[in-house]
């Protein structure tokens, strides 16, 4: 049994699970949510705008869950379905800059609106959401993390979470004691040992800057004697990129190299949210408006600097409602996988998507959100006045479109 079917088990897992659906198929059924929705209008300043954040879309998703991490996967039936539960909770589907407009009353809107993103560039939400949002008319944003698009790279996430499992059926054995402790948590967990795999990795990652990370992912691959990419999780290729955004479609920056920029330094930083949007504007010829933070993490430093390189836009993962008036460069968003809609015996839930998306359960006290407001590492006040005070047209990237990058030993 894996680590998220375990979690399932538990008896409070269940317990919590049972009221929750309990209380969605009252609040659904009953007709409570259109009160629901009322109130969170009020307290939103006017129209509600929705921002949904999807990573993978899938044909099967128990297949793909057996396999790469299941909070990023949804199947393409549920994410259809999910789709037309948002059109009948009163959601009109719009683009990002229009729902910034509206959010920064530069424009009204009749209807409540509904923003769909993707992260991460994933080849599979190109041949499974983008063919099925194109025939239906409906408008999103893709943020891509711009290095890694028409490589064979894998995201380190991914690299992580398919070693891991080589390690555990190979019932690696690490010498936990000598191990860091945030690495020591992690490498227990894939052993099956404390926290869930996924819930590990995502500590881990909150904990390690991406040069160490990836030290440690050649590391653990060397000694199992496997490649670290797995053979799932590819990324669309710029041919793709460039279809999508011919369609139309909005292409926003994600990073290079999907990096976590709270535990960076200034230099990195700059270059990797310049360089990801100098990238794909080179490539499609289509100006990037929008970013978004990896993780979902960020900091007020990261805040001032995506606002000072020609964005009008950054989303988070805060799963909190959008108000008119607030900063548009830390946007909410509700990221959804399959488990959001299932019911108790497996079947797509009306009920439990309609208050998810309608914000029910927080507001009846059985979400607790998670702010991605963190503290910026190794970054003096000194170190952000001079990169201020740096042209923000200057190039980051060389004539071959190289991405040149070296450590200048950043302190605290």
């Amino acid at each position: 049994m894996d680590d998220s079917k375990q979690a399932q088990m538990h008896p409070t897992h269940l317990t919590r699970t049972v009221v929750k659906h309990a209380a969605a198929a009252a609040v659904h059924y009953s007709g409570l949510r259109r009160g629901f929705a009322a109130a969170r209008r009020v307290a939103c300043g006017g129209r509600r705008v929705l921002i949904l954040g999807y990573h993978r879309v899938v044909p099967d998703f128990e297949r793909e869950a057996a396999q790469s991490i299941p909070g990023g996967i949804i199947s393409i039936q549920t994410f259809q379905r999910q789709l037309e539960s948002v059109a009948r909770a009163g959601y009109e589907f719009a683009p990002l800059g229009q729902a910034v407009e509206v959010l920064t009353r530069q424009r009204t809107s009749k209807k409540d609106l509904c923003v769909l993103t993707f992260d991460d560039g994933y080849r599979d939400v190109y041949r499974h959401a983008f063919p099925f949002l194109r025939s239906k008319g409906i408008p999103a944003t893709f943020y891509l993390p711009a290095g890694l698009i028409g490589t064979q790279r894998r995201l380190d996430h991914d690299r992580l979470y398919h070693l891991f499992g080589i390690a555990k059926r190979a019932r690696l054995q690490p010498k936990i004691d000598e191990l860091p402790p945030e690495t020591a948590t992690l490498m227990l967990a894939a052993m099956g040992q404390g926290k869930a795999v996924p819930a590990a990795l995502d500590d881990y990652i909150g904990d390690v800057p991406s040069d160490a990370l990836r030290f440690a992912i050649e590391l653990l691959a060397a000694r199992l004697g496997e490649a670290p990419e797995p053979a799932w999780g590819e990324l669309m290729n710029w041919e793709e990129a460039r279809r999508i955004s011919a369609a139309g479609y909005e292409l926003g920056a994600h990073t290079l190299e999907h990096v976590v920029l709270t535990l960076e330094g200034p230099t990195r930083i700059d270059h990797e949210i310049r360089g990801s949007k100098e990238l794909i504007e080179r490539e499609t010829g289509s100006p990037v408006r929008h970013f978004s933070y990896c993780n979902g993490w960020y900091s007020e430093q990261l805040v001032h600097r995506v606002a000072r390189m020609g964005f009008q836009s950054a989303v988070t993962t805060e799963d909190f409602p959008n108000r008119l008036g607030e900063n548009p460069f830390t946007l909410k968003r509700k990221v959804l996988w399959e488990d959001f809609s299932t019911g108790l015996f497996g079947q797509y839930s009306p009920a439990l998507t309609s208050c998810c998306v309608d914000d029910v359960f927080r507001m009846v006290g059985l979400g607790h959100p998670v702010s991605g407001n963190r503290k910026q590492r190794f970054a003096s006040e000194a170190q952000w006045r001079l990169l201020d005070n740096r042209s923000v047209s200057r190039p980051s990237l060389d004539k071959t479109g190289s991405l040149p990058f070296a450590v200048e030993g950043e302190t605290a």
